[in-house]
């Protein structure tokens, strides 16, 4: 049985450094993200540790959840989306008072994360103001999950970004 998980965390680390290797190749090249090492639970948990992020996905689900993610939406393997999510899902209060104020730390730290310039933060702002006010002014919005209402705050704001940040 020793044996057996041996050679199992063996395998398991010799595939994850040749995936970890290759992002370093995709990375260069500029092509599409590389999905142990980039997508996935092991990208947002491990972002800048290639090796710990592929590893991670290996061994969470064989890296199934992390290849889906990285074809039908390769998009949404930067890492800084994963943090935003994240960072969304956490402070999903306080960020919400941020954006009813127009301005605060919290919605200040999410345009950062999702690396949105700070001389185009005010038009960004205004957009995101006006499509969450239109998302709470929905009659269905109360019926929401918290989480449902993080991810829908999260699509408006990677909306507004896409659409005002990019350099």
């Amino acid at each position: 049985m020793v044996y057996m998980k041996t050679t199992l965390l063996s395998f398991i680390l010799t595939i994850t450094a040749a995936f970890a290797s290759s992002v370093v190749v995709a990375g260069e090249v500029g092509s599409a993200p590389n999905p142990y090492s980039d997508c996935g639970i092991g990208a947002a948990m491990f972002t800048g540790t290639p090796w710990a992020a592929a590893t991670s996905n290996v061994i969470w689900d064989l890296g199934s959840t992390a290849v889906t993610s990285a074809t039908l939406s390769p998009e949404n393997c930067k890492k800084s989306y994963y943090r935003a999510a994240l960072f969304i899902r956490d402070t999903y209060e306080q960020l919400t008072e941020d954006i009813a104020q127009g301005e605060g730390d919290h919605l200040s730290a999410a345009l950062e994360i999702f690396e949105c310039k700070s001389n185009k933060f005010n038009e960004v702002k205004l957009k995101i103001r006006e499509e969450f006010s239109n998302e709470i002014s929905n009659s269905s919005y109360n019926s929401l999950s918290s989480l449902e209402k993080a991810r829908n705050l999260y699509n408006i704001m990677q909306s507004s970004v896409n659409n005002s940040c990019v350099a």
